[in-house]
């Protein structure tokens, strides 16, 4: 059996030629992989590595991405970030003059940071549907079934238990 592909609609933002090395901004986009944007932006507040408002700045632009497209309408609330990669840009070659007529090269590298986003599963349909759907109440539970589920299982307390094992 073939499994069927489930297509899942992202939202991205790519900030290129940063001028931070991709390493460093690997540690940092660690933290915020998987969590939803508050609480993302939360972690990046208070990250004490500069390459935490370099991120926070493509979080912000990914999270507009996703408010402002016409086919979405997602609340930036609501996502969650789906992935957060940091790739090697180019890097510039400078050159410093040394004692005795030698170089040294220093390195400034750079680096392309990505962060895509996602609708949360937890959150429910997106903004647009949710005002259109029209609000239902439901009966609440009948009462036996929650009596049922306690009366197979007796509570003790603690010093009952222990007399138990002893």
């Amino acid at each position: 059996m073939a499994a069927t592909p489930t297509t899942e609609q992202v939202v991205r933002a790519e900030a290129k030629w940063v001028r931070l090395s991709a390493r460093k901004a690997r540690v940092v986009l660690t933290h915020i992989r998987g969590r939803s944007v508050p609480e993302a932006r939360t972690i990046l507040a208070f990250t004490q590595r500069a390459a935490a408002k370099d991120i926070e700045k493509v979080l912000r632009s990914a999270v507009a991405n996703a408010e402002t497209n016409p086919l979405l309408h997602w609340n930036g609330d609501d996502l969650i970030v789906k992935a957060a990669y940091a790739d090697e840009g180019p890097t510039l070659k400078r050159w410093r003059p040394r004692a005795r007529g030698r170089v040294n090269q220093i390195l400034k590298r750079t680096c392309h940071i990505t962060i895509e986003l996602a609708q949360d599963p937890k959150a429910g349909r997106p903004r647009s549907q949710r005002a259109a759907a029209p609000t239902t109440t439901e009966a609440p539970a009948p009462a036996e079934a929650s009596e049922q589920q306690t009366a197979e299982k007796p509570k003790r307390s603690r010093a009952k238990k222990k007399e138990a094992v002893a």
